[in-house]
């Protein structure tokens, strides 16, 4: 294979077994990488290990690794004690149990590598593997030592392979308990909900890996280009609308879905609009004081009343 395997075995289920081998599903060869220059001279910046209390400058073959257990208190570790409690390698991917397809978390999952057969003695064995797991609709469970380190792995089936995902443990998952309090007691419009599907139907489409491209680091690549190529830089898109305009909910929904008018968001009260509505209070409020004079002049005769002949005539 052209790839270089990460890891060879054997993969078993109960009396069943084929070779396979590894490979990274992931690769970071187009990813912009940056080095640090000083922008007077052009020239890279060099990065030097240095004690940090006597500011003595370090070689980094000779530090030793620590693990802090109160602060600015360490205990020091050997590689002979690194050693100690090494995971022996298996080269056997047993499979401890299958779980419903979904049933995991995507959260728990870490890092994901393809699974191919080792060779051609067992593709027929693969092939009949890889078909049961994703008929059952099923992912296996097993556990693989990678650099050292015990992890627990799901197996998945793929439209042509099998492909191996690290797990992470509970441990490493942070709870969301505490970030959702807020959303405790609060139920949702069944209305709203209904039409909220009605949108979510209208969109629903099959995945594309085209659509998940990084359009940032795709506008960094072209002001790169324009500048190795002595160009000026593109212009920068202009802001897309964040949303915050919506005050209607109801509205906002059934506009998506064409079935009313666009929700009108308020104008903002401006200079010119304060100085209306200043003007139409002062009117208001000068009302009584001229009716009470009208009704000194006339004697017997009361704002209201004044108020109702008016209405009359």
């Amino acid at each position: 294979m052209a790839e270089h395997p990460i890891w060879r075995g054997h993969l078993r289920l109960a009396l069943v077994s084929c070779p396979v081998a590894l490979v990274t599903s992931h690769t970071e060869r187009n990813n912009l990488h940056f080095h640090l220059i000083n922008p007077d001279t052009g020239n890279r910046v060099k990065m030097l290990t240095t004690d940090a209390e006597t500011g003595a400058e370090l070689s980094r073959r000779d530090l030793a690794k620590g693990y802090e257990f109160h602060k600015g208190e360490h205990v020091l570790l050997t590689d002979a004690d690194f050693e100690s409690v090494r995971v022996e390698s298996s080269s056997v991917l047993k499979i401890d149990k299958f779980v419903p397809a979904g049933s995991i978390d995507p959260l728990y999952f870490d890092t994901g590598y393809y699974m191919v057969p080792d060779g051609d003695a067992g593709e027929d064995v693969y092939a009949v593997l890889r078909e049961a797991i994703s008929a059952s609709k099923t992912m296996a469970l097993s556990r693989l030592v990678i650099a050292r380190r015990e992890r627990a792995v799901a197996i998945v089936p793929t439209e042509t392979g099998l492909a191996v995902h690290t797990l992470y443990e509970a441990k490493d998952v942070a709870s969301p308990e505490r970030l959702f309090d807020s959303l405790k007691g609060v139920e949702a419009d069944p209305a709203m909900v209904e039409l909220a599907r009605q949108l979510i139907s209208r969109q629903i489409g099959k995945y594309d890996p085209a659509d998940m491209e990084d359009r940032y680091e795709a506008r960094l690549r072209a002001i790169i280009d324009a500048k190795v190529g002595g160009e000026e830089p593109p212009e920068p898109d202009e802001a897309a609308d964040d949303g915050s305009n919506v005050v209607d909910l109801m509205a906002a929904l059934k506009q998506s879905l064409g079935q009313g008018a666009p929700a009108r968001t308020p104008e903002p009260v401006g200079r010119a609009t304060k100085g209306k509505v200043t003007k139409a209070v002062s009117k208001l409020a000068g009302k009584p004081a001229k009716l009470a004079k009208t009704a000194a002049k006339r004697p017997g005769s009361t704002p209201a009343a004044s108020l109702a002949r008016k209405r009359r005539g």
